[in-house]
C-alpha cells in the first residue's frame, strides 16, 4: 500500500521529490516531464518560495483593452484561465468610456493587527492602561520595521475591544498599521508579537493570537462607472434588473452573483 507520510520529503531535491511523486501517482515519463517545464519562474526560485516544490505552473497572460480610469487610458493585465472574462471586461470598459470610464479612489493602506488577551482580571482597568500607554506601544511596534517607518508607514493608532465568547470575555487590541504598498501581513504580525509582552504586563492577562485580520475595514478601494441607457438599450437594462432581483430573492442565485463579483475584484 502506498503511503503519503513520506519521511524527509522536504529535505529531498526537487528532482528527487518529483520522482517520489511520479512513483506514488504512477505518472508516465511524459506526465512527469510536463512538471519539469519552467517559464519565467525557475525551479530554484520556486523551491525557495514554498515547501515541497516539484514543478512550476503557468497561466495565460492576457490584456483587457478599452479601460479609462480616472481620465487616463490603461491596458489591464489579466492572468486567468477562464474563457470570456477578458473579452467581457474589455467590452464593459468600451461601453463605459462614453460616460468617462471608471472613477476610483482608495483609503490609506491601513491594516489591523489583532492581539487576543484572555484571563484579564479587570477589563475596564486594562482598557484604560492600554490607552494611556499608546505612545509606548507605538514605540515598541515601530522599531520592528525601520524600512516601513522610513516610507511613512507604521502604527498609527491603537483600539481596544471587549468581546464575550463561550470561553469568557476577551480583550482584543487592534494595532492600526499603515503598511504603505505592502499587503502587510509580515510587518503587522511582527509588530503584534512585539507588543504582546508589554500588553500582558499592563493587563495581567495572557496573549493568544497575535495576527493580522483580513477584514481590512480601514483599507477600502472604490470604483464606479456608468453605462448609459443609450448604449445598453432598454431591453438589456430590464433583463439586468430582473436578474438582479432574482438574486435578491434567491440565495442560490445570490451566491453565484457574489462569486462573479469576487471574480471581478480578484
Amino acid at each position: 500500500m502506498k503511503r503519503s507520510d513520506i519521511s524527509g520529503f522536504h529535505k529531498l531535491s526537487t528532482e528527487e521529490r518529483l520522482n517520489t511523486v511520479k512513483d506514488f501517482a504512477e505518472l508516465t515519463e511524459e506526465e512527469a516531464n510536463l512538471l519539469k517545464k519552467t517559464g519565467a519562474l525557475d525551479m530554484d526560485t520556486a523551491d525557495r518560495m514554498i515547501e515541497n516544490v516539484i514543478g512550476t505552473f503557468e497561466l495565460p497572460f492576457g490584456v483587457a483593452t478599452n479601460f479609462m480610469i480616472n481620465g487616463k487610458d490603461y491596458l489591464v493585465p489579466m492572468v486567468i484561465e477562464e474563457p470570456s472574462v477578458v473579452a467581457a471586461a474589455s467590452n464593459a470598459a468600451k461601453m463605459a468610456r462614453a460616460s468617462g470610464g471608471f472613477q476610483t479612489e482608495s483609503d490609506d493602506p491601513v491594516m489591523i493587527g489583532q492581539i487576543q488577551i484572555v484571563g484579564v482580571p479587570d477589563m475596564e482597568g486594562a482598557k484604560q492602561k492600554i490607552l494611556e500607554n499608546k505612545e509606548k506601544i507605538f514605540e515598541l511596534a515601530n522599531k520592528e520595521d525601520s524600512t516601513l517607518i522610513k516610507f511613512g508607514g507604521g502604527v498609527k493608532d491603537v483600539k481596544v475591544r471587549q468581546i464575550t465568547t463561550p470561553r469568557g470575555d476577551m480583550l482584543i487590541v487592534h494595532l492600526l498599521v499603515d503598511v504603505r504598498d505592502a499587503m502587510g501581513a509580515n510587518a503587522v504580525n511582527t509588530m503584534s508579537e512585539a507588543v504582546s509582552p508589554f500588553l500582558e504586563e499592563l493587563t495581567g492577562g495572557e496573549t493568544r493570537l497575535r495576527i493580522i485580520t483580513n477584514l481590512a475595514v480601514h483599507r477600502k478601494a472604490r470604483a464606479k462607472a456608468v453605462w448609459s441607457k443609450e448604449i445598453l438599450g432598454e431591453e438589456v437594462i430590464e433583463k439586468i434588473l430582473d436578474a438582479y432581483n432574482f438574486a435578491v430573492g434567491d440565495q442560490f442565485r445570490c451566491a453565484t452573483h457574489n462569486k462573479g463579483i469576487m471574480n471581478g475584484i480578484d
